[in-house]
């Protein structure tokens, strides 16, 4: 359990939030969102204790042990895989130390055995004897071999140390887990286990992430930081969403009964919480619902860009035929011996292990690159816009600002079209004269979904387009991909994203492709079924 009385953090001179006044209780899985900049991360540092507010407290009962998934991937590169996990305890680790200095010491007095007693009684207590059982269940869960153990940190590659620290924090049985994004880099299967164990799980989590399909499933609260306040809401992230649009709806529309507006709300409370009961943490989170009042919804001031496309010209039946192609990059062959047809309106989701090989996939099918084997022919009627992982170059050395930068790709350059065009992207007054080089990640990427809106393509090519995206970003992306009426490739981690957007699933793996016409849980559900 965590009480928050009376948070509040200037930051820079800046007050970040205020008046936080909040409750995290056991058993239940707190989802921290707010648009980029907000202090999400910022706010798990002060519950943490790894930052002070600037005023109030944050209060732990005293025994509950708090972990907390590190962000510094080469902190413990001095240790083996099994100690790193290990300090998931700290007192546990400490314990396990001294009980080796005493034990190698030349001579052992009474005083040395009456200090051990203590220390194996208390090793005990902690389930000491249990560490490698559980740690490699830890380790099975997120697909990592056993072997690695006893290997260094400093030995690892960036994905397996993720793993490495994730476990880490949920090594141990700690009362509460603070989480900041920890679906990044993790496989698909490694996020499934992931759920199952914080569904399992019994203590307090606290939860930062962007992965909507991971918060629905985890959440019975959503704490959202919005306009420097900080509010708890009842509900996973698809119910705050939900609810808070239609809240927005009814305010805005000042012309209907009061008591209209609260039986519709009524209604929704009662639909949604009828409609959840997949998970253990579903049927918790109805019961909450259940409960809840009117009053009680959010009323959340969030703005969404608007991202929609359209396209000048009706695409023909021919659209795309790849025939055997291959690619080898820094000396390994990434595509092999790859063939598809694409039809019209085909949605297309490329996924697998391998990255380099989707994003090869993505260079090919923009003409970025060309295959070593094998051809690609896009039908005569087919106009494409390609929205690269890597945006560098668009913006590396430009000493344009928004307003300029936008006009080299739009027929109309007429500043009161391009601001226009601009302010539905949350661009707004003198926003647009910042210069394209210090714009943040997700500004940038806002940037290129406007320049390719303005391309009025038949086809839309797009390796991984909601990183660096907050979640309202994020939402509107997967609004206008799941509006277009043509063709669609894209590259994705965001499970929620490729089950909404894609009717087709083509996996790329070391052979091949795996290619079927469903949904990505249909396809999931096959592959488990076919294993």
């Amino acid at each position: 359990m965590i009480t928050v009385n009376n948070v509040s953090l200037d930051f820079s001179g800046q007050k970040l939030f205020s008046d936080v006044n909040l409750l995290f209780n056991a058993g239940n899985c707190y989802g921290v969102i707010g648009a980029n900049g907000a202090g999400k991360s910022t706010f798990l540092k002060i519950l943490s204790g790894e930052l002070e507010p600037t005023t109030g407290s944050v209060e732990i009962p005293d025994g509950e042990r708090m972990s907390v998934l590190k962000q510094d991937h080469f902190a413990y590169d001095s240790f083996s895989v099994l100690d790193t996990i290990i300090q998931g305890n700290p007192r546990l680790y400490e314990i396990m130390q001294q009980k080796d200095a005493l034990y190698n010491k030349e001579e052992f007095t009474e005083e040395d055995g009456e200090l051990a007693a203590a220390l194996e009684a208390e090793f005990a207590e902690l389930n000491g004897w249990e560490i490698e059982t559980e740690i490699s269940k830890l380790l099975k869960g997120l697909g990592l071999d056993q072997n690695l153990l006893y290997e260094q940190m400093s030995a690892l590659g960036d994905k397996e140390k993720v793993k490495i620290l994730l476990a880490q924090a949920l090594f141990g049985q700690p009362e509460i887990i603070l989480l900041d994004e920890p679906t990044n880099h993790l496989d698909l299967a490694s996020i499934n286990w992931l759920e199952e164990f914080l569904m399992d799980y019994v203590g307090t989590v606290i939860i930062v992430s962007h992965d909507r399909h991971f918060l629905n499933n985890v959440c019975t609260h959503i704490v959202d930081i919005d306009y420097n306040k900080i509010k708890m809401y009842v509900g996973n992230y698809d119910f705050w969403y939900e609810s808070s649009r239609l809240m927005q709806r009814m305010i805005a529309d000042q012309k209907r009964k009061a008591d209209e507006k609260i039986k519709e709300l009524q209604n929704f409370i009662a639909r949604f919480a009828a409609n959840k009961s997949k998970s253990k943490q579903a049927t918790s989170r109805r019961k909450l619902i259940d409960k809840l009042t009117v009053e009680e919804l959010p009323a959340s001031s969030r703005k969404y860009p608007y991202v929609g496309f359209t396209m000048d010209r009706e695409i023909g039946k021919d659209v795309l035929t790849v025939d055997r192609i291959s690619k080898t990059i820094d000396g390994i062959k990434v595509l092999n011996d790859i063939s598809f047809t694409v039809a019209k309106g085909d949605k297309i989701a490329f996924i697998g292990e391998n990255e380099i090989a989707q994003t090869a996939m993505m260079q090919i099918l923009a003409e970025e690159i060309q295959p070593d084997e094998g051809s690609i022919k896009w039908g005569v009627s087919t106009s494409r816009s390609y929205f690269p992982k890597d945006n560098s170059e668009y913006f590396n050395g430009c000493e344009l600002n928004i307003l300029q930068w936008l006009s080299q790709y739009s027929k109309d350059i007429t500043e009161t079209y391009l601001r226009g065009f601009l302010g539905r992207m949350l661009f707004s007054g003198d926003d647009v004269y910042k210069p394209v080089q210090v714009l943040s990640g997700g500004e940038k990427v806002r940037c290129m979904l406007s320049r390719m809106m303005l391309f009025g393509s038949n086809v839309l090519i797009l390796d991984q387009p909601t990183n660096h995206l907050d979640l309202e970003s994020i939402t509107a992306v997967n609004n206008g991909l799941m509006d277009f009426k043509s063709n669609v490739f894209f590259t994705s981690h965001d499970h929620e994203f490729v089950q909404t957007v894609a009717n087709r699933i083509i996996e790329i793996t070391p052979d091949g492709i795996i290619d079927r016409r469903c949904t990505f849980d249909e396809y999931l559900e096959w592959k488990a079924a076919n294993k």
